[in-house]
């Protein structure tokens, strides 16, 4: 219950730090994505599951608040969490460099399937454009912000696996 409760703070205050101040101090009109960076953490630290769970949640945040159609974004987000889930045998928390690529090319791959959704289906042809004025500042905004978020998802998430582990000792012994 505690693991629940934290890892929807976590997504909360994610989202509101991401829609309010983030949008607020915009770099070139765009903001990180906060959300993607939390999804693909938990989903290469605790597997194909909890990445899917949390991944939902973050899209149904964005679809409740910001969508025409709910579900587009939350199956969006699913898909980008259980995706990084087939990494969590590759994870190691030491390691910075997996991490920054997972999340690089997720935020990369979100980006795209707007550009395709939103743009491409409505004669809206100018990929380069948007590749240079949109995807790209962004992934290096979220990038940027990844070295904070992830190393404090990273403490976070050790702190609650080392509750459970004690918890899980009490009842064996």
């Amino acid at each position: 219950m505690r693991r629940k409760i934290t890892v929807f703070l976590i997504v909360a205050v994610c989202f509101l730090l991401q829609t309010t101040l983030f949008q607020s101090i915009s770099f070139l009109t765009v903001a990180p994505n906060l959300l993607i960076i939390v999804t693909a953490s938990f989903g290469f630290m605790r597997g194909k599951k909890e990445g899917m769970y949390i991944g939902l949640l973050c899209g149904l945040l964005v679809d409740i608040f910001y969508a025409n159609i709910l579900g587009g974004y939350a199956l969006l987000y699913m898909y980008i969490g259980y995706m990084n889930g087939f990494f969590r045998k590759l994870f190691f928390p030491e390691d910075f460099k997996l991490p920054m690529l997972l999340i690089s090319a997720s935020d990369f791959v979100y980006n795209f399937v707007i550009y395709f959704f939103l743009f491409l289906f409505r004669n809206r042809l100018d990929f380069p454009y948007y590749l240079s004025h949109v995807i790209l500042p962004e992934l290096v905004y979220t990038l940027l912000m990844m070295i904070v978020l992830y190393f404090l998802i990273l403490k976070i998430n050790r702190r609650l696996e080392e509750i459970e582990r004690k918890r899980a000792a009490k009842f064996v012994s």
